[in-house]
């Protein structure tokens, strides 16, 4: 799982994740996700469209980050998942507590609402 952030205008930083997001991945990712995520209160967009497999332990890592960023007054969505990923993180009820997006303009007007 390979791991790359940019900041963009508006105050948002997008996170692009790569890979796996299985124990390996997990394992690889926790560290600068947290890092990346629980650090300061920020608006957070994580790029998904290249996550090409997520397991349970990856949806942790993900829902881990977002509270992370809930509880400093910030704000986490995703956007771009694959489909067979984004209907592994619907039926694993993430949807409910996170706002996943279809692409990049609708995850940065989710963020400034």
């Amino acid at each position: 799982m390979k791991m790359d952030s940019q900041p963009l205008d508006g105050g948002i930083t997008l996170i692009r994740l790569d890979g796996r997001l299985d124990i390996e991945g997990a394992e690889t990712l926790d560290q600068p996700l947290t890092y990346a995520t629980s650090t300061h209160p920020a608006r957070i967009a994580i790029d998904l469209s290249a996550v090409s497999f997520l397991a349970s332990i990856g949806i942790r890592t993900l829902l881990s980050a977002a509270r992370g960023q809930a509880s400093r007054g910030g704000k986490l969505v995703m956007f771009g998942a694959q489909p067979m990923i984004r209907r592994v993180l619907q039926t694993a009820g993430v949807d409910q507590l996170l706002t996943l997006c279809d692409d990049l303009d609708a995850a940065r007007k989710a963020l400034a609402d």
